[in-house]
């Protein structure tokens, strides 16, 4: 069976088989059909928009332990910052104002901010900005995710980081990968459009757990999908280890798209930061179909350091919108004048064309 066909029945019939098979890269010509029939099912499924979010890191504070986070609790050298909520607020308007329709505010697991304070913060940002809501501030009860959904929220990120529950566990004490599975259940259940995500290169990981990662994203329905390289951070016990792969995670995005068809697929800034802005060019060529510029303003930007230098990624200004636009026009594609949400078209799980 030759690349295209195996493509047709991964894109039909999703399996680990297949799935492992064009992760592996051993076929020759193998990435190229990969990556052309991915493109393809992009444009077949969500078009030739690219939707940006701007992201707002807010607080570097968490009460986790990740091995792999330079967040954790346990890094004595990071300068922890929490940005004010009237801030915060301000720079949801100020993306507003940049011509954003959807902001995306991210922190780590901090205490501070509470149930009250984040349906208190995304009531101020939606009657404020009317841009969509985007929380990404972790696990949370079933009942706080209502709460923030009646608020106005509209979307959650919560990466699930491994299908391997071992792998997870050991890389996350004190966590339960039941719980993290849970959490993105409920988010469904109560109406969030849902994105999760991996680290492509996490020490320990499998090209069998990521097949098991991507058929995880189908079955949970996921509504965005984040796949980025590991970048080991200096101040954690994963120092040492090698970073991931960028063509790992080009073949873990187009998988990603040729599987779950409508989904949103970032070109993730950690990408960026790897291999420079023609990461970011390359996934959009490959399945991925969102952009998410980082606008927090220093001394925030500086503290919410996950991985070495993300810091020091693309300060945003108004040029930097221009130059996205002109990335756009040179792939062939534009930049989305709407919020974004993702809709699933009819027939969307079916096998529509024949490729």
């Amino acid at each position: 069976m030759d690349a295209g066909e195996r493509l047709l029945r991964l894109h039909r019939e999703p399996n680990r088989g297949d799935l492992v098979h064009f992760l592996s890269g051993t076929e020759a010509g193998g990435d190229e059909a990969l990556f052309d029939f991915a493109d393809r099912v992009r444009r077949e499924h969500v078009g030739d928009a690219i939707q940006l979010r701007a992201i707002v890191e807010f607080s570097s504070f968490c009460r986790n332990d990740c091995l792999y986070c330079g967040l954790r609790r346990s890094n004595r050298d990071l300068q922890r910052l929490r940005m004010p909520p009237g801030e915060i607020v301000v720079q949801c308007r100020r993306a507003a104002a940049l011509g954003f329709r959807t902001v995306v505010l991210q922190s780590g697991e901090d205490p501070f901010f509470n149930r009250e304070a984040i349906v208190d913060l995304v009531g101020r940002v939606k009657a404020e900005t009317g841009l969509a809501v985007t929380l990404a501030v972790g696990e949370k009860s079933e009942d706080e995710y209502r709460a923030f959904f009646t608020a106005g929220a509209d979307r959650y990120l919560l990466k699930h980081e491994t299908s391997d529950r071992g792998l997870y566990e050991s890389l996350d004490p004190g966590l339960s990968h039941e719980r993290r599975i849970d959490c993105l259940r409920a988010l469904k259940r109560i109406g969030f459009q849902t994105g999760s995500g991996i680290m492509v290169g996490l020490p320990g990981q499998t090209l069998e757990s990521i097949a098991d990662d991507i058929l995880l994203f189908r079955d949970l329905d996921i509504d965005m999908i984040g796949c980025g390289p590991f970048i080991p951070h200096p101040a954690t016990p994963l120092a040492d280890a090698a970073p991931g792969s960028e063509n790992l995670t080009y073949r873990v995005v187009a998988l990603a798209r040729i599987v779950t068809r409508d989904t949103h697929i970032p070109a993730t800034t950690a990408l960026a930061v790897m291999v420079g802005d023609s990461g970011r060019a390359n996934a959009l060529c490959r399945g991925a179909n969102v952009v998410m510029p980082n606008i927090t303003p220093q001394p925030w930007r500086q503290a919410y350091e996950i991985y070495p230098n993300k810091g020091r990624t693309e300060v945003f200004d108004p040029a930097l919108l221009e130059q996205l636009r002109r990335t756009a026009a040179e792939l062939g594609r534009f930049i989305a004048e709407d919020a974004g949400q993702r809709s699933k078209r009819a027939g969307s799980g079916d096998a529509r064309r024949p490729y």
